[in-house]
């Protein structure tokens, strides 16, 4: 009887490790199919997270176009509509913009109708803003469960994880913020494939979250790379 519960037992939490990692893991491909990274590890997407965030993101701005880079911004609804003037300004500098959601929950953890909600409402402020339809999604924190990826395509949204993370959500250096996106970029490069890097221009708590190491690591990141590399939006990737 022991070793039967014990065999149980293992089973559950085998089963939930497995539920975990499909549902969390950023390049997990297992609930269905979202944008990794492109063939050619010498082509980066640099991506922000979190905004539209005043002064973070139009800062970021002057140094995209300095280095004449284009990046994928995912913005959260409601900031979008506070600071719809920010969310224009991404989009005629020739940057993309993704959905994500509303308000920036756990969407795991959220009722069908909750999660339809956040995507349909994030899309309707972005479109309002902007004009166009939305077409790529990045769920918070990476949490996904296969009636949210059907729901991102019932809306016509391509879901976009990363397989790089400069972990800069939270106080840090820029130089950290460099290191850690260097750890993803190698890995990627080992295995051949390009590198979606994770940032924040914002955060989830409201506008003017400080995200200056975000901003001073984007340039050390750009000089440091020049170009050595490719830079594209992850619609590249869309094949």
């Amino acid at each position: 009887m022991l070793a039967t519960l014990a065999t149980a037992g293992a089973a559950v939490t085998l089963a939930a490790g497995g539920y975990a990692y499909a549902a969390m893991w950023p390049t997990s491909q297992i609930f269905g199919r979202a944008i990794i990274g492109g063939p050619d590890s010498n082509e980066f997407a640099l991506t922000y997270d979190d905004g539209p965030n005043d002064p973070y993101t139009l800062q970021l701005l002057e140094i995209l176009a300095k280095h004449d880079v284009c990046a994928t911004f995912f913005l959260i609804g409601r900031f979008v509509r506070q600071c719809p003037d920010i969310a224009r300004a991404i989009h005629a500098a020739g940057h993309l913009v993704g959905n994500h959601t509303m308000t920036h929950p756990v969407l795991l953890f959220q009722s069908p109708q909750r999660v339809r909600a956040e995507l349909a409402d994030c899309n309707a402020a972005i479109e309002d803003a902007l004009g166009e339809q939305v077409r790529y999604f990045r769920p918070p924190h990476g949490a996904r469960r296969p009636d949210v990826l059907h729901t991102a395509h019932h809306l016509g949204l391509t879901p976009v994880l990363w397989n790089a993370m400069g972990y800069d959500w939270k106080p840090t250096t820029a130089e950290q913020v460099v290191a850690n996106l260097q750890r993803g970029i190698t890995r990627n490069r080992q295995h051949g494939v390009g590198s979606n890097l994770l940032l924040h221009d914002g955060g989830q708590a409201g506008i003017g979250q400080n995200r200056e190491h975000s901003v001073a690591a984007t340039e050390k990141l750009l000089e440091l790379l020049g170009r050595q590399v490719r830079f594209v939006t992850v619609d590249a990737w869309n094949k």
